[in-house]
């Protein structure tokens, strides 16, 4: 196989050319890390070095062999390090596997290198500072979204089909609708995060991965999601294959709520066409659309999130210093980690219990939302992908309020689907200017089945696989030569 052609085939299609031995777990591995270093030297979007050899796991299991990667944040691979984008955590290598990294191990995928993220993964856009800046794909000199925009920028430039992301605020959707990739977020207590935590940032995290195609995301799906022994939250596991099975199914007369923003933070006009134009092609296919939006006090959700994300991040630096030198960590931080860190530290129960009290009910009225629309129809971000070093988390003076508002101008629509565990997808319908346009789709609870078979229509009706960007895979001079077992790696400029 030419490095051409494996850029240009998903997960699903991989596995099956290894089931008929038309190429070996070897051969991927290869072909997968000569991608990943070719378009990593204009990405910035590995973390560390690219694997040198497959896994031993990834000699059996349903997608045994098929390239991966981690986001180096939360999910743990023993002896892989897991540094989070700091400074303060460099160096740190997981003693052991999360439940979900023992999924991915059981699938036999093979992970060929970790992805950067923005430091405790809390900002828009991937740019930490002991790294470099993730870039997009479409646009070298714009964002790949964050937090997970190392893996969303890999995706879409071919170099793998799919690969790790989690979402505490909008980390899996912002990235894949900037990058035009595909990016679930599931419902809570679908996805096992322990057994090192049992309710992430106050339930808001979920973690899943990024992918080029709904029929990928459906059969990842399947292979990961049911609750672990112990989990606080529990989602039976479906029957074998049930998520794929929806992808063939053709739902009718779903009502669907659309909204293209607040009227203080609405979308930019080319965003909020495109989920005008998606509304418009769901009617066409016999679902009921009407604009509509569940009520969110805005203040009070404002102060829930600085709230949840302040105490995280301060707990997370209180674990790691021991009550030791936190002056010294605290200078090893970026100014918005520092700022949300001075914050969190001086919180009472009475704040966490009062944003906890606000997080229930907004939980319960959206549900009540969801039973009388089926579906919610709104933008993933305000704008397409935005320049390089606009969203400065290092900016001195920076106060925690202030960065916690300006991450939700940037992406006001992706949070409260954090806050109230529903799923939410993000798929690349459109594109303006040269630049990814996603939509979000959000249901209740547990119904991801509903929204894959959605989302596999919106690809058929609106097919985005053919669309290539100007950093690719398939575009290197080189080709691989599996048969030597390793990867020739030419020398290229950056473009």
């Amino acid at each position: 196989m030419e490095l051409r052609e494996y850029a240009h085939l998903d997960a699903t299609a991989l596995r099956n050319l290894v089931t008929r031995r038309e190429v070996t777990p070897d051969e991927l591995f290869a072909l997968a890390r000569a991608a990943i270093v070719h378009v990593d030297a204009i990405l910035g979007a590995v973390v560390g070095d690219v694997f040198d050899e497959p896994p031993a796991h990834c000699a059996s299991g349903a997608f045994a062999g098929v390239p991966f990667a981690l986001k180096d944040l939360m999910c743990t691979a023993a002896g892989v390090p897991n540094e989070n984008g700091s400074a303060l955590t460099a160096g740190h290598v997981a003693s052991g596997d999360s439940d979900l990294m023992a999924r991915w191990r059981a699938a036999g995928l093979a992970v060929v290198c970790r992805t950067s993220t923005p430091e405790f993964g809390f900002s828009a856009t991937t740019e930490p500072v002991i790294g470099r800046a993730t870039r997009n794909p479409w646009n070298p000199d714009r964002v790949a979204g964050g937090s997970s925009g190392g893996s969303a920028a890999l995706v879409a430039a071919g170099a793998l089909p799919w690969a790790h992301a989690n979402d505490a605020g909008g980390s899996i959707r912002t990235p894949a609708a900037l990058c035009g990739v595909v990016g679930l977020k599931p419902s809570r207590g679908l996805i096992p995060p322990g057994p090192g935590a049992d309710e992430p940032l106050f339930g808001l995290t979920a973690e899943f991965a990024v992918t080029r195609t709904v029929r990928d995301t459906a059969a990842l799906l399947d292979l990961v999601h049911g609750s672990a022994p112990g989990d606080r939250y529990h989602l039976p596991r479906r029957a074998p294959g049930e998520f794929v099975a929806a992808l063939d199914r053709r739902p009718r007369g779903l009502r669907v709520a659309v909204s293209t923003g607040p009227p203080g933070n609405p979308a930019d006009p080319a965003v909020a066409s495109e989920v005008v134009r998606v509304a418009g092609l769901l009617a066409e296919l016999g679902h009921h659309v009407e604009q509509a939006a569940p009520e969110v006090d805005e203040e009070r959700f404002r102060d829930l999130n600085l709230t949840f994300w302040s105490a995280s991040i301060a707990d997370t630096v209180r674990t790691l210093t021991d009550g030791r030198d936190v002056e010294g960590a605290l200078a090893a931080l970026e100014s918005a980690t520092a700022a949300m860190v001075r914050h969190g530290w001086p919180l009472r129960w009475e704040d966490v219990s009062r944003a906890r009290a606000y997080q229930h009910r907004l939980t319960r009225s959206t549900a009540d939302f969801l039973g009388r629309f089926d579906l919610i129809l709104t933008p993933v971000t305000r704008s397409t992908a935005w320049p390089i070093g606009e969203l400065d988390a290092n900016r001195p003076g920076i106060g925690a309020r202030e960065w916690v508002d300006t991450l939700s101008r940037y992406s006001p629509f992706t949070a409260v689907h954090n806050v109230t565990g529903n799923p939410a997808i993000s798929v690349p319908t459109g594109m303006c200017d040269g630049l990814p346009v996603g939509v979000q789709l959000a249901a209740a609870s547990g119904r991801e089945d509903l929204l894959l078979a959605v989302a596999a229509h919106l690809e058929k009706a609106s097919p985005w696989q053919g669309r290539i960007p100007p950093v690719h895979a398939s575009g290197l001079p080189a080709e691989v030569r599996p048969d030597r077992g390793s990867a020739e790696i030419p020398q290229t400029e950056g473009r």
